[in-house]
This record gives C-alpha cells, sequence and structure tokens, in this order.
C-alpha cells in the first residue's frame, strides 16, 4: 500500500549569520521554526554551509549553541530521534568544510533506519546524537574537495557531505553540498560561461558520480547546498547595457579596473558599475520583479547536468546576494550580480517518489526562508513536499 511521509528539506548559508549572532540569530529561528509549524514535517533535513563564519576559529562555540537552540526547541520537542553532524576540526585544513546536517524524525514516524558506510548496511536510528567530531564516523561520508579542481585559487572550505537514509522501504540519499563561488566580478565577465562556471561544473559532476558509483548501490538522491550557481554575467551584462556607452577602466599595469555603463541620454546617469566585488545596477527592483523571472534564462548552470539531476520549478527571487542590514531584508547589497546559488537538486528517481497533488492541489513547495526578515546574505531554500512509501 502506498503511504506519504511529509518531508522538509531545507539550505542555509549560515557565513554571515555567525558573523552577526546577535543581531540575527533569534529571528532567523524564528523563520525556520514556522516553517516547520506550517508545514508539519515528520522528517526534517537541514544542511548548513559556512558553518562559524569566517572568523570560525572564534565562532565554532556560537556553532554548537545554535544547533543546541535547534535541538532543545519546543518546535522541536516532538521529533524523539535527531542525528547532527557538524565538520568542526578547523584546525584539519586538508579536510575541513564547515559543513553541517541536521536531521530530525517524529516521534509518529517508523520504520526510518540509516546507512552505515562502513559495514554497508541500514541500522535502526535511536535517540539524540551530536557529531563533532567527523574522523571515523562511519554513518556519514564526508570530502573536501582537492586543490586541483582550482589551481589558481586560494585554499576553501568546499565539499560534500552524505547521508543515506531508509523511510518506510523507500531509500534515499541526502548530500550536503558547497561549491566554489564567483571570486571576481570582472573575470566573471571575461567569457560565457566564466570559468568559475567551468570550475563548479567539474566539481559537480565529481560529486554525482562519487554518489552514483559502483561502491554503494545507487539511490534516488537530493542534493542541497550552496551551489553558487550565478547567472551568465556575461550575457547578461551585455543585456543590461545595449542602450549604454560602456567604458572599461584600466590600472596602470593595463588590468581591467572597473567597468562602467552609461545611459545614453544627456544625463549620463550610472547604469551598471562593475568591479572585483562590487556589481551595483541602477534598477535593482528588475531582480525581485516577478520573482526575478526575467533572468532565470541567465541561470544555465544546471543545465549540463539534466541527464542526471532534476528540480522543482524556481518561484522565489534570487536568493543571494542579500543586505546584511537587518532594516533592509528585501534589498540586495551592490556586491554581487544577485543569483539563486542556494538549491534543491534531485535525480530523476527521486523527483519520480514525490507524492504531487492531493485533492487536485499540489503539495510541492520550493521557496525562501524569511523572505520579508534579515536572515544574512544568503535566504535559505526550503523544499516541502510527501515523499512516497510502502508501508507493508
Amino acid at each position: 500500500m502506498e503511504t506519504h511521509t511529509d518531508v522538509l528539506l531545507v539550505t542555509a548559508n549560515v557565513g554571515s549569520l555567525f558573523d552577526n549572532v546577535a543581531e540575527m540569530e533569534s529571528d532567523w529561528l524564528r523563520e525556520l521554526f514556522a516553517t516547520v509549524r506550517i508545514h508539519k514535517p515528520c522528517f526534517i533535513a537541514l544542511h548548513f554551509q559556512e558553518v562559524g563564519g569566517k572568523d570560525y576559529m572564534d565562532n565554532m562555540g556560537h556553532a554548537e549553541n545554535f544547533f543546541w537552540k535547534i535541538e532543545s526547541s519546543e518546535e522541536m520537542r516532538d521529533f524523539d530521534r535527531v542525528c547532527i553532524y557538524v565538520d568542526n576540526h578547523f584546525k584539519n585544513v586538508d579536510s575541513f568544510t564547515a559543513l553541517g546536517s541536521m536531521y530530525f524524525i517524529h516521534k509518529s514516524l517508523k520504520n526510518v533506519y540509516q546507512y552505515d558506510f562502513n559495514v554497508k548496511d541500514f541500522r535502526a536510528v535511536s535517540g539524540h546524537k551530536y557529531v563533532g567530531s567527523l574522523d571515523g564516523v562511519t554513518t556519514m561520508e564526508k570530502e573536501k574537495f582537492v586543490k586541483n579542481f582550482w589551481p589558481d585559487f586560494k585554499w576553501s572550505r568546499k565539499g560534500f557531505m552524505r547521508t543515506r537514509w531508509i523511510i518506510h522501504n523507500q531509500g534515499l540519499d541526502l548530500v550536503n553540498v558547497h561549491l566554489f563561488h564567483d571570486a571576481s566580478n570582472l573575470i566573471a565577465c571575461n567569457a560565457s560561461p566564466s570559468i568559475y562556471s567551468a570550475n563548479r561544473q567539474k566539481a559537480l559532476r565529481y560529486v554525482i558520480n562519487r554518489i552514483s558509483d559502483s561502491s554503494y548501490t545507487p539511490l534516488p538522491f537530493f542534493l542541497f547546498g550552496d551551489f553558487n550557481f550565478r547567472l551568465d554575467t556575461l550575457s547578461l551584462v551585455q543585456n543590461l547595457s545595449t542602450s549604454a556607452e560602456v567604458q572599461t577602466v584600466k590600472d596602470c599595469s593595463n588590468e581591467v579596473e572597473k567597468i562602467i555603463c552609461e545611459e545614453k541620454d544627456n544625463e549620463h546617469k550610472v547604469l551598471l558599475h562593475i568591479e572585483t566585488k562590487m556589481f551595483a545596477y541602477l534598477h535593482q527592483a528588475v531582480f525581485r520583479e516577478d520573482n526575478g523571472r526575467s533572468l532565470l534564462k541567465y541561470d544555465n548552470e544546471v543545465t549540463a547536468f539534466h541527464d542526471v539531476i532534476t528540480e522543482e520549478e524556481i518561484l522565489f527571487p534570487p536568493s543571494y546576494p542579500y543586505s546584511e542590514d537587518y532594516t533592509k531584508p528585501t534589498q540586495y547589497m551592490n556586491t554581487r550580480c544577485p543569483s539563486w546559488c542556494d538549491r534543491i537538486l534531485m535525480s530523476h528517481s527521486a523527483k519520480d517518489i514525490i507524492h504531487r497533488k492531493e485533492d487536485g492541489e499540489s503539495r510541492v513547495v520550493y521557496d525562501t526562508l524569511g523572505t520579508n526578515v534579515c536572515m544574512g546574505d544568503h535566504k535559505p531554500v526550503f523544499l516541502s513536499f510527501a515523499l512516497k512509501t510502502n508501508s507493508h
């Protein structure tokens, strides 16, 4: 008999939250708990990137406190099984990813098993477990991307973490991912697709191959995290500046220092100003109008993977880079071109186990958390759905 289990998947880059814990944490948690209350899931997976923020050496204590606040909250008290994996070994430079994953199982949900990658078998999940040191932990797999993925860029905390589950006879992989960012807006404008996009493609193909290889039986999978996907910057800039005069300013060593696009009318207003870490567009509202729909044609980085992964329709504005000023929760910063960095992707086989409709109504919600609240530079993204499961 087919049954359904309500699932909530959330991905959140919490780097700027940890850099501003005092200001942001209570609002951030309130938005998370409100989403749990509205969707009433029986299984919750929270995938965090940049745990500890930029100053992770000082902030790892805040991180433990943050996870504890979620775990011990009133809203989570009916989840009697909790698994928390935090990569907090920041001194281990070769393996530190700053990823954190939390899994919550409701007391009403029976028959949930977690895979042990060492013994290659599933075990029943019981109690609460918090794992801060991931060395030797066999119920998850974690890998930091090796340096040769992007030889020209400095060391970074990027990688993936995978767990494997059975919920009522339905097996699935849940993979927390953090891919490489665009270091310079100017370099991103050099080519279409950009060098950064090519690096992300290489890393994502590696992750997909790793979770689909023959080491373990392949299962439906959900990949959710900060993919750092960016709009095709060169094509977008060409489009935004069609009616503008474009000036390229070079420094003393003949390197491009800034690109300035001015309107051709008498006022010569600066329409677009681009530097390494600046992307200031005069008509910023276009990124939010109709949820940024007119810009989705520049969101091309997933296209190369349509053979193996798919995604629910995006009906929300770009998830990054929002202002970190708590009085401006819907405004973007002028640092990067707004993009849908934070995503929940899935294998085609995973899409097949999502229960689509009930009484003619869609049961699937793909959206941002905290639309009108400051959540940091990334708005978390969630997917709420009913998983098709079989009960015997």
